[in-house]
């Protein structure tokens, strides 16, 4: 099957299309798309549990670092004042993996852009491809009812008034058939019509979907740039309580990274089976979805010489009776007015009605051609095989990043919080108040001395 006029699989489709698959009990599994196989779901689902794995090994390990630490640490000689050696290190490799966070915040925004602006080209291509199988519609719908119209009053009126004339009533019945026949063959041309599935509903719902996405991600984002700002303001300042707030907010932003990673990894796989091969699904789907027939759909979607057009036998047989009806109204004219020149108010009216027939055939010509709606297909591919799955990307390094050094952060947070000086829960008050340890000592001792 041909593919879409600018699209082509991209390297990371193929990459991530290659990539093994197993269901729940470590069975193969095709790599092409079928998320309404059971087996392909649980494959899915098998790479969302690998990110809860992984979360499980980080909290273990984290766990018995912290464990560890705190059970087998030396204790320090009472009124030792200077840090145990290695605590720079401590703090410095504390800031650096928090700096590295904050560079995966800055991919994960740049990810989120990218996702979003491909899933926006999707909705517009949608958007696109509604709108012409409207105008379709509403061309056909127009067209049909002002030959009508003319089949009912101006050539039931040019009948009467040539009644006299058999010759010309024949060939004013002759044109008669021929606008009912336009009618007929147009009528064909509206196959949208009347098809359950609504592509401007499709697209408000991918658009609703995306936005809740978009905003989700970005509190995300937001959320872990204050935790490791205020982490980063906490080692500066030395205080305790931030630190320690700091610690359990990382914990929750490292399971949401987790599984904001398990979300992103099988989307990015699901994306890259369907990426590889849209054709097949697409029309099946499509077929099922519509009930329209295979040869209007190879059309639009595959829009190459091997595929003819099904409409092409209607468009034939409605231009040749327009172009009979043509020369039926000029030989009416020019043999009716003469002797009937009543006729010749509905015959101008029927020339206009011609005109504009005429003129909204030609639309429908090239509407109803592949060119368009193969072009809205293509651009629906690219923005999400192309901007999407990029973004997708970046957002799943955005999630490695960040898990990586929020578990790095984790670990070293508590050996930092345990270098601070033991005043640093006094470093805010002041020296006159009576509660302040240091004073109430000098006030007992100025007591005793009186």
């Amino acid at each position: 099957m041909g593919a879409p006029p600018g699209y082509r699989p991209s390297a990371w489709v193929h990459l991530l299309h290659q990539l093994p698959r197993a269901d729940f009990q470590l069975r193969p599994v095709p790599s092409g798309f079928a998320p309404q196989e059971q087996e392909y779901q649980q494959a899915l689902l098998l790479v969302v549990a690998l990110a809860g794995l992984g979360l499980g090994l980080s909290l273990i390990f984290i766990a018995v670092y912290l464990i560890r630490f705190c059970c087998c640490r030396t204790p320090e000689p009472s009124g030792a004042k200077s840090p145990p050696p290695g605590g720079g290190c401590v703090t410095w490799s504390c800031i650096a993996a928090l700096l590295v966070g904050c560079a995966g915040i800055g991919i994960g925004f740049y990810g989120n852009s990218e996702t979003s602006d491909g899933v926006s080209q999707l909705s517009s291509a949608l958007l696109h491809a509604n709108h012409t199988l409207s105008a379709i519609d509403h061309l056909v719908l127009e067209t049909v009812e002002r030959l009508g119209e003319a089949v009912r009053t101006e050539l039931t009126t040019l009948e009467e008034v040539l009644a006299q004339r058999t010759e010309l009533v024949a060939a004013a019945r002759g044109a008669r058939r021929q606008a009912e026949a336009v009618a007929q063959q147009l009528q064909g041309l509206a196959f949208w019509r009347g098809v359950p599935l609504s592509l401007l509903q499709v697209a408000e719902d991918v658009s609703f979907v995306e936005e809740y996405r978009w905003l989700a991600y970005v509190l995300l984002l937001l959320l872990e740039l204050l935790v490791c700002l205020f982490t980063l303001l906490g080692l500066a300042k030395q205080s305790k309580w931030l630190v320690i707030v700091m610690t359990v907010m990382s914990l929750l932003v490292l399971v949401l990274s987790w599984g904001s990673m398990g979300l992103e990894a099988a989307t990015a796989v699901g994306l890259s089976d369907f990426c590889s091969s849209p054709d097949t699904y697409i029309l099946n789907l499509t077929q099922e979805e519509t009930g329209l027939g295979s040869d209007i759909l190879n059309y639009y979607f595959l829009c190459n010489q091997a595929v003819s057009n099904p409409f092409q036998q209607r468009l034939t047989l409605s231009q040749r009776a327009l172009a009979n009806i043509h020369s039926q109204l000029q030989g009416l004219e020019r043999e009716a007015v003469p002797q009937f020149p009543s006729a010749q108010k509905p015959l101008l009216s029927l020339e206009e009605t011609l005109n504009v027939t005429e003129g909204n055939f030609h639309q429908l010509v090239a509407l109803v051609h592949c060119r368009g709606l193969h072009k809205d297909y293509g651009a629906a591919l690219r923005g999400l095989c192309e901007d999407a799955l990029e973004g997708l990307l970046f957002l799943l390094l955005y999630s490695l990043l960040s898990a990586g050094a929020l578990a790095t952060t984790l670990c070293s947070l508590p050996r930092a919080w345990a270098l601070f000086p033991p005043s640093d829960d006094y470093d805010d008050t002041d020296d006159d108040d009576p509660f302040n340890p240091q004073e109430s000592k000098r006030f007992v001792q100025w007591q005793s001395s009186i």
